[in-house]
Formats: structure tokens, sequence, C-alpha cells
């Protein structure tokens, strides 16, 4: 046991199961540790959701909770019912059908943790809740049915119409389970620590719930008492009777739990019924069996018996529409629900108004302008001043391309650049680019800067240019013209004529020197080297 975490065996506990690949053994073991506090609320939610699963064996869990119950340990046992009562409330109905079946009761009746005082003490509480766990189970197997979770209430509540036979062997297994959580008796002054507390948190919540199906079959009982026989009148007083020794014992519990600090809203009022109906009742039964009632004075008349009942039902209603209010949480009526329900209307229609201000993307974009949205300049190539080549007419022409002296901008403006007018708007665009410069041109092309002339605008360099002086033999009027233009078919067209492919030109091209370098005889070679040696002596 420990006070301030896990223990030594309960580390080595979860290390061997998480060795072995056992996650659902690990999650018991976690939720069942000596710390003396109450199971935590992951691990509980984890079993929870493991009770949902199709593929986790309801058996094995169940098992391995059973088997932290025999742990010496009173802090394991404890914590193990608080688990298995939990996943009994809240987890799958197949928990609670699994442990009906398997018709085996828990066996701690002589249960006794001897290592400590508080062991002692804690003793008598984990056999009295052992006890009623057992009933739960029972009453599940007896009548197939969880009365923690039927649907309480007039409005078609399950013991509000059920028959009256039906109802006479049902209230008995309910006393049954009832009496069950009533023996566990506990006052304040025992509830001083988180295990025990735990336990009783959930015994207050079933309590709550037994109660108000109680009261719905006594009700019900009431109502059709003055129509049934001697032998079904008999039964029935005497289970009206049990109705009134338990209501003063729920009382004495509701009276512990308020003393522990349970929010009095959370605990409903307990109104009795009159005396003067149990007279009635017993005035009744007297009368079908052919005896005088046993109290004093005239026999009530039949009108009066149904005065008395029709009294008690209404206070008994009372009990069920409190038991039913605490049992489902805080209502809230009609007006109120509709209230809220425009209130978040409201806010929502609100949030909506203000949604396009805050959020940028809810904004509707601006209306665009006809003319053509201005792209990125990929190529940092000046926007032109003028409208598009493209949009050209007589009265407005396109204006020419402008010259420049950088080859970069002449490749890359050889008929207008389209891309140079997109995000004018976002602001002015650089005249370079970081990737195209002329340093980058001279580099590639062994041209520099300087050599590019004004006057015609060498773009290749000498590459295309007529070698042995064609420029100069052709004696054209238009030799310091312009090769390339700003247009690509008339460029083109100036480097095609410049060419001469005619006859003079092919006279200049084969009267000319050689072009190539004169052939040499390879040193050291001689086709005839005897000759050389043997020379005539007359030459």
């Amino acid at each position: 046991m420990s006070q301030a975490g896990q223990t030594i065996n309960d580390r080595i506990l979860a290390a061997k199961h998480s060795l072995a690949g056992q996650g659902l053994a690990k999650a018991v073991c976690k939720a069942t540790t000596e710390e003396i506090i109450g199971p935590k609320k992951k691990h509980l939610d984890y079993l929870l959701h493991c009770t949902n699963e199709p593929n986790v064996s309801i058996p094995t869990l169940a098992n391995l909770l059973i088997e932290r119950t025999l742990n010496p340990s009173w802090v394991v046992v404890y914590k193990g019912l608080i688990t298995i009562h939990h996943l009994m409330c809240y987890g799958n109905e197949r928990f609670t059908q699994y442990l009906a079946s398997s018709n085996s009761n828990f066996q701690l009746s002589n249960f006794l943790d001897k290592t400590g005082v508080q062991g002692y003490d804690m003793s008598p509480f984990i056999r009295r809740y052992a006890k009623y766990l057992s009933e739960k189970s029972v009453s599940y197997r007896t009548v197939a049915l969880d009365f923690c979770k039927v649907k309480r209430g007039k409005d078609g509540g399950t013991l509000r119409t059920m028959t009256g036979d039906k109802l006479l062997k049902t209230l008995p297994v309910l006393q049954a389970q009832i009496d069950g959580l009533l023996e566990f008796d506990c006052t304040s002054q025992d509830l001083n620590n988180g295990v025990i507390n735990s336990s009783f948190m959930l015994l207050f919540r079933d309590l709550i719930r037994l109660f108000a199906c109680y009261n719905d079959g006594v009700i019900n009982l009431l109502e059709k008492y003055f129509d049934m026989g001697k032998k079904q009148a008999r039964d029935a007083l005497d289970l009206y009777k049990k109705f009134l020794i338990r209501m003063d014992r729920v009382a004495e519990f509701l009276k512990v739990a308020e003393n522990v600090g349970i929010d009095k809203g959370d605990i409903p009022d307990l109104a009795k019924a009159p005396s003067s109906l149990l007279e009635a009742l017993e005035g009744h039964l007297a009368s079908l069996e052919g005896r005088k009632p046993g109290s004093g004075g005239t026999t009530p008349t039949q009108g009066g018996h149904r005065v008395n009942v029709a009294a008690a039902v209404n206070v008994l209603n009372t009990t069920s529409n409190a038991f039913g209010t605490a049992a489902n949480g805080a209502a809230i009526d009609e007006r109120t629900a509709q209230k809220l329900l425009e209130e978040e209307a409201a806010a929502m229609e609100k949030f909506r108004e203000n949604a396009g201000t805050h959020n940028p993307f809810a904004v509707a974009p601006p209306a665009a302008a006809e003319e053509t949205p201005n792209i990125l300049d990929l190529f940092g190539v000046a926007a032109p001043a003028g409208p598009p080549a493209w949009e050209g007419s007589a009265d407005h022409p396109a204006p020419a391309p402008v010259g420049s002296d950088k080859a970069s901008d002449d490749l890359l403006q050889l008929a207008g650049n389209p891309f140079a007018n997109m995000l004018n708007g976002f602001g002015s665009v650089q005249s370079s680019s970081p990737f195209v410069s002329d340093n980058s041109f001279s580099n590639v092309f062994g041209q520099p800067t300087s050599a590019v002339s004004t006057g015609s605008a060498a773009l290749f360099g000498d590459i295309m240019q007529p070698s042995g002086g064609v420029g100069a033999t052709n004696g054209s009027k238009d030799g310091g013209a312009k090769v390339l233009t700003g247009d690509l078919d008339s460029s083109l067209a100036n480097l095609a004529s410049n060419l001469s492919f005619g006859p003079s030109g092919n006279k200049s091209l084969i009267g000319g020197p050689a072009r190539g370098p004169p052939m040499a005889k390879p040193a050291g070679f001689n086709p005839f080297p005897q000759q050389q040696q043997m020379a005539h002596p007359f030459m």
C-alpha cells in the first residue's frame, strides 16, 4: 500500500504485462494498484472502451478483474470491485450479462486484511460491497433487466406500465438489490480515504435510480390494488409495508451523502404517503378475507379507499419526479430550453456577420479591371509603358520595341515580353534580374560588353557574321544598317541577305586564299628511306 504513488509490485507487474504484450491485463493492473486512491479516470475510460470493442474478450476482462479481487491487499481488492461496478454502470451490457451468466459470486464473505489497522477497518465494507455487486448480478439474471438503466417516470416507465402479475414478481427482486445496497451502512466518519469514497459515490448513483424504479412500481401496485384478488392483495400489502421501511433507510443514506459534501441539489426529497393509506389497504384486504379490520372504528367505504389511494399516488408522484430529476441530472423546462436555443441562434448569426471582417479568406475579392492582369516579370525586364503589342490598331499603332545596349535585354525581348505586366500593382519591378546579367552573357559567349555597338545589335557576336570581309566586298549602301532588329523575322532576313549565297560570293570563297593551314609532311616520315641513304653520285 502506498499513499504517494505506485509500489514496486505495481510497477513490476505492469512491466511483466508489457513484456508479454498483454495490454488488457496491464490496464487492469493500472486501475487496481496499491495506491490508496480511487481508480484513475484514464484507466477506467480505457476499460469502458474495451467493453464496446467487438474484438475484446469480455470473459477475459471480467476474469482479470475477478482475479484482482483475490489479492490479499484490501486496496487492490476494493479497487477491483469499484472497477467492476463502474463497468456495470457505464460499460457495455455484455459485461453485466457475462457476470450474470457466469453464476459465480464474489468469494469475499470472509475477507479480512490483517496487515494494518486500516485493513481491519475497510474489510467489513469490502464484504458488504461485494455482496451488493452479487445481488446486482443476480437481479439481472432473474428479470433480465438492469434497474439502473430502465426507463423511469409516468410516461412509459418500465415499472409503471408493467402488469400486476409481473409486477408482483419483479418488486421482490428489486427490493433484494436495494437491501444489499443499504446494508453497506457507512457513516460520514468512515468515508476517510479515496477508495471508499469512490465506492460510496457509485452506490449513491445506484440508489437514486433504484429507488425511482421502486417508487414507480409501488405507484403501479397501488393503482391495481383494489382490482386484485385476495392472494395478490395480500402480497401487494406486504410489499407496500416493506416499501415504507426501506424509505426510512433510504432517508438515512441520503443524510450521510449530504454530510460528506454532496450537493443538496443532487439529493432528492422524500415525501411519505399518509398513514391513512395503510389503514385503507388493510381494511380492503380484511373485507376480501371476510373478517373485520384490525383497527377500531368504522370500516371505510369503497369510495374512501379510492380517495386515500389517489392522495397517496399524488404524494408518491412527487417523490418519483424528484428522484427522476436527480437520476437524469438537472432538468430544463421547455421555456428555458427555448430561450437557450434563441440565444444560441442569435450568437451564431452575429458570428456569421463578423466572420467576413476578421477572416481574410472570407472577404470577396475586388472587381478586376478590364485590362490584362500583370504577372511577375520573371526575367527582370521593365514593362513597356504603352498597351501590349497585340492590341495595336490603325489609330494607335503598337510602339516599336525599345532598343537596348545589353545583349540580355535583346535576347529576352525579341518580340516583347508578355509576362512583364503582371504584378506592377504589387510594387515596382527591378529592371535587372539577378539571374540574367551582362557578365553572365560575357562569360558564356566570350564577348565583352564594350564590343556591342549601338549601330548594330550584334547579338550573336561573330558566330553568324560572314567571314572574309563579305560586308565590305558587297559594298551595299546599308552597310551601317542594323543586322538585327526588334522583329525576329526581319532580323533573319537581314542576316540571310548579308551572307550572299550568289555567284559573286562563291568567287571570293573559291579564289581566295586557302582557308586551312598548309599541308606539310610529317616530320620524320620518309616513304623511301633507302633512296636517301644510297644517293646517286652524279646528283
